[in-house]
């Protein structure tokens, strides 16, 4: 592991927590001695956290799902070759909040885009740097964009049926490939939430050690 990087990412619905056990996954490992990249999708880079500003911005409601699945592969290659090829060639975990996962889930599931074409697309965007882990952190839809506020992006903006399809999205995704995909339920004590990660983290990484 130590030798070839490893690279996780946190999914889930708008609310559901991913940037804060993120977060608090890496001042974990951090704490325990590992050197960690946390990053988050889109953004993380210069040029990608530009390309963010437009994607959520809710003047640009008109924007069609093709435009908007093309901008956030180009935001993820940007930050493939700026930020998580780099650490993992030096043997860095990489936790990353969101990655293709959520384009297959918001763009395809819910935005009715074929999910083939946009794999395809995606090897191209990452280089073929694929995730070894995936924290799906799963709550309902309707729970999950309360807890978001009342300040929401574009994406957050749509309607309470497209949020369910994004969710349903995520959850076949997991089934069709449980191995990665780890499933954490969002509902409960944020202690508890993020004790159900670390021990999952701490297996996978004994086992490939």
């Amino acid at each position: 592991m130590a030798k070839q990087g490893l690279f996780i990412t946190f999914e889930g619905p708008e609310g559901s927590g991913k940037t804060t056990h993120s977060k608090l996954l890496v001042e974990f490992l951090r704490e325990n001695g590992y050197k960690v990249l946390h990053t988050r999708e889109p953004g993380g880079t210069s040029i990608s956290e530009k390309i963010r500003k437009i994607l959520l911005d809710p003047e640009n409601k008109d924007m069609d799902v093709v435009c908007e699945m093309l901008l956030y592969m180009a935001a993820r290659a940007q930050i493939i070759n700026e930020k998580i090829l780099p650490a993992l060639k030096k043997g860095h975990i990489v936790i990353c909040d969101r990655f293709i996962d959520a384009t297959v889930a918001y763009q395809g599931y819910a935005g009715g885009l074929d999910v083939g074409i946009i794999k395809n697309i995606g090897k191209l965007a990452t280089k073929g740097v694929w995730p070894a882990l995936t924290f799906l952190l799963d709550i309902d839809a309707g729970k999950g964009l309360l807890r978001a506020g009342r300040d929401k992006d574009r994406i957050e903006k749509r309607s309470l049926a497209y949020h369910n399809k994004v969710r349903k999205g995520y959850l076949s995704i997991a089934r069709k490939d449980s191995r990665r995909v780890k499933i954490i339920t969002a509902l409960g004590d944020i202690t508890e939430t993020q004790e159900k990660i670390r021990e999952a983290m701490l297996k996978y990484i004994n086992f490939k050690i």
